[in-house]
């Protein structure tokens, strides 16, 4: 089954924008949440976290709505490996192409790990100004 999940940062914000892109993704049910990335205290993503199990995807529009450092985003990707699901990530290059499940597994890894950098970078920048 496909599971999205959807965050903005304030209840001023809107989820449209995500559930629009997640539904056309094919997202089955959405678990949907206002509240700032920087909380770990987000009761809708660990209801999501406790619901997914063997074979779903996990669908976010962009891996920053997953956490806002390396060590949260780390956290929640293994969780959702834990319970036999995988992530996909709108927003970030797909190997679905690569035949090889190793190499996809590593360069779909890779990825992530730039991409958890780079979310956390953003992060810095945000508290700095």
């Amino acid at each position: 089954m496909k599971i999205g999940y959807a965050r903005v940062s304030t209840t001023d914000q809107n989820l449209d924008r995500q559930i629009f892109a997640l539904k056309k993704a094919g997202v089955q049910k959405i678990f949907e949440e206002k509240i700032s990335g920087k909380n770990m205290e987000r009761p809708k993503l660990k209801k999501m976290l406790e619901y997914i199990h063997d074979d779903d995807v996990v669908t976010v529009v962009s891996l920053d709505r997953l956490g806002r450092n390396s060590h949260d985003l780390t956290d929640v990707i293994d969780k959702i490996r834990r319970r036999g699901a995988v992530l996909d990530v709108l927003d970030l290059p797909t190997f679905a192409g690569v035949e090889d499940g190793n190499l996809r597994a590593l360069l779909t890894n890779l990825v992530l790990e730039i991409y958890k950098y780079t979310a956390e970078e953003e992060r810095q920048k945000i508290l700095k100004r």
